[in-house]
């Protein structure tokens, strides 16, 4: 089974910079970050295709920019201008297909990292 591994949380002040990256043990498909803020429900943040293709909620266009490695099976969420707001646990997700039979059928399956805090100071 793939795995995913979240790093580069931490503390920063409002309108500083993090970078989180998301390493897999394998090839993914379209991985995404989503974030969850207390008492709140998760969110997507930001999604990426295999050909790297973006989609970003509302509240992450133009401040963050989401990209992959796939030589790396790695990929990122840089953030800029960030806010209080954005405080949250960020969690890395991903599709990945597992093969069932030699004629190529498979199943997509879904995992997703232990997560990375990040909190803002105002």
């Amino acid at each position: 089974q793939v795995q995913l591994a979240e790093s580069g949380g931490g503390l920063v002040q409002a309108g500083g910079s993090l970078r989180l990256s998301c390493v897999a043990s394998g090839s993914m498909n379209t991985m995404g970050w989503y974030r969850q803020a207390p008492e709140k429900q998760r969110e997507l943040v930001a999604s990426i295709t295999s050909d790297g293709i973006t989609n970003y909620a509302d509240s992450a266009k133009g401040r963050f920019t989401m990209s992959r490695d796939n030589a790396k099976y790695t990929i990122f969420l840089q953030m800029n201008s960030l806010k209080p707001e954005d405080t949250a646990v960020y969690y890395c997700q991903g599709e990945y297909k597992r093969v069932l039979n030699v004629e190529g059928a498979y199943r997509l399956l879904e995992v997703w990292g232990q997560g990375t805090l990040v909190t803002v100071s105002s």
